[in-house]
């Protein structure tokens, strides 16, 4: 028996699709399939195979070293691996052991950007069968699995902003290969600070349409592209999706875009705020809400307004009004998911730039954290949460989300009235540092329920290495500050 039929880890409806996969392959003519997983960070890593019997060779299972998933940003892996227990108690990753990759068949995609390939997405698993609880698909799914028991789904869409600039130098000289490496020398696509500007879309355009139609054959749910605010800096919407959908869409997405636009001569960027004169941060905005899975309703969507427009009653229903009273509560802690790299912090550090800077919520008031959009008999009611930037793994985002509004639900939180003026209100600040989500995240016990204690411990570790390795440098600040003064 294969790994796979041992283990009993495909469905029914999995078996199908790997069928329909492999008779898609040899219909096109595809060479090669790209098995990936995404990793601690959202970016996606694996190995490919060539096509010849591949069907056979993924029901085995895709060996990978397992220190993929202890790896910081850099790449550096943050555990001691060749010590007993791997530095951290976990036994299965001693001496950089294997871990398997099991490929979801309903992922699989045609690249229509790279020659006869395909595409398909996996979990990790050890050995004996296991899933490996630091897989974030997987830490997803059991959240999803907690909010089905609740008697919801969770619906959620995306906008992403991000910055796509000419490549002028890839930076590649032997002197380049640094750890991590020397980053691309760039040039602006188009001037900023023309919001939603038709004449500087078009500038972009040749760009952004090259993306936009090879997204879209890709099969993502693509709504709308638009130019934003900052120099070189656009945005792209997605229709809604359900359970794990939005997040498969979100990695898919960020690295269907980088590929694209590096083989046509730009890089693309999903960093929060990339060290250029004049540029605006950008931000991940995530839509939420709850569909009932009795009556199919949104369950966000009230059949009348409950007070006056300062109350959460006034546009939700109940169940939205604690759902809501639950992320604000656990704000703190889920911003370590959130905005999960040191750079993302620097976003909130300019007042009415409509990125969040306190722990509020609004009626269509795009300077809250969280944004109510909607209200009494609109079935697209939601929650738009503004928390986010581009670079955080989706997975682990809105698991935080799932575990914050399910606490929210289970108290009947109350979130307070909204905030007409959320950069002067007198609420709780957002961490302004990636160590004070962290430590926000470790004193949380709905984090630590939800997450495992061990997952938390474990996401904590790998940052804790990044922020260690951030603060060993001497930045251009400090030697511009003080090299000549003192």
């Amino acid at each position: 028996m294969s790994f796979i039929e041992r283990h009993n880890l495909w469905s029914a409806a999995q078996e199908a699709a790997a069928r329909e996969m492999e008779r898609t392959i040899a219909a096109r003519g595809l060479e090669t399939l790209r098995v990936a997983f995404a990793d601690q960070h959202g970016l996606l890593r694996g190995k490919t195979l060539v096509t010849a019997d591949v069907l056979k060779t993924l029901r085995a299972g895709v060996r990978m070293v397992g220190t993929l998933l202890l790896k910081d940003t850099s790449n550096r892996t943050a555990f001691q691996v060749f010590t007993p227990g791997a530095g951290f108690e976990l036994r299965e990753f001693e001496g950089a052991a294997d871990l398997v990759l099991v490929p979801d068949p309903s992922t699989f995609r045609v690249l229509p950007w790279a020659e006869r390939a395909g595409w398909v997405q996996c979990e990790a698993y050890f050995p004996d069968g296991r899933p490996v609880p630091f897989d974030s698909r997987q830490v997803l799914r059991q959240a999803l699995s907690r909010l089905a028991d609740a008697g919801f789904d969770y619906v959620t869409g995306l906008e992403v902003e991000l910055h796509i600039f000419r490549l002028v130098n890839p930076s590649l000289s032997l002197a380049d290969s640094g750890w991590p490496p020397t980053p691309p020398q760039v040039e602006l696509l188009s001037a900023g600070h023309q919001l939603l500007n038709e004449q500087r879309y078009d500038r972009m355009a040749p760009v952004l349409e090259l993306l936009r139609r090879q997204i879209v054959e890709l099969g993502l749910p693509l709504r709308s592209v638009e130019v934003e605010f900052g120099p070189s800096q656009c945005e792209f919407v997605f229709d809604t999706g359900e359970g794990i959908e939005s997040a498969d869409t979100m990695v898919l997405f960020r690295n269907a875009v980088k590929q694209i636009a590096r083989r046509n001569g730009c890089h693309a960027t999903f960093m929060c705020r990339p060290r250029f004169p004049d540029v605006m941060s950008s931000g991940w905005h995530l839509h939420q809400s709850l569909r009932d899975r009795s009556s199919g309703a949104n369950a966000f969507a009230a059949e009348e307004r409950r007070g006056p427009p300062e109350a959460a009653g006034h546009y939700l229903t109940a169940t939205g009004v604690h759902f809501l009273g639950g992320l604000l509560a656990h704000a703190g802690a889920c911003a370590a998911f959130a905005v999960p790299t040191i750079n993302g912090y620097r976003r909130f550090h300019r007042a009415n730039s409509l990125a969040p800077d306190r722990i509020v919520w609004g009626g269509d008031n795009r300077g809250a954290m969280i944004r109510v959009v909607g209200g009494p008999r609109d079935p697209a009611t939601r929650l738009e949460n503004r928390l986010g930037e581009p670079a955080a793994n989706p997975y682990l985002f809105m698991a935080s989300q799932i575990h914050a509004g399910l606490d929210g639900l289970a108290r009947g939180t109350e979130p307070g009235a909204a905030s007409s003026m959320p950069y002067q209100a007198q609420a709780e600040r957002l961490p302004t540092s990636l160590e004070g989500a962290l430590a926000a995240l470790r004193a949380s016990p709905v984090m630590r329920a939800g997450f495992g204690a061990r997952f938390v411990e474990y996401f904590a570790r790998i940052k804790e290495f990044e922020i260690a390795r951030f603060n060993e440098e001497v930045s251009e600040w400090e030697q511009r500050e003080y090299f000549d003064l003192y």
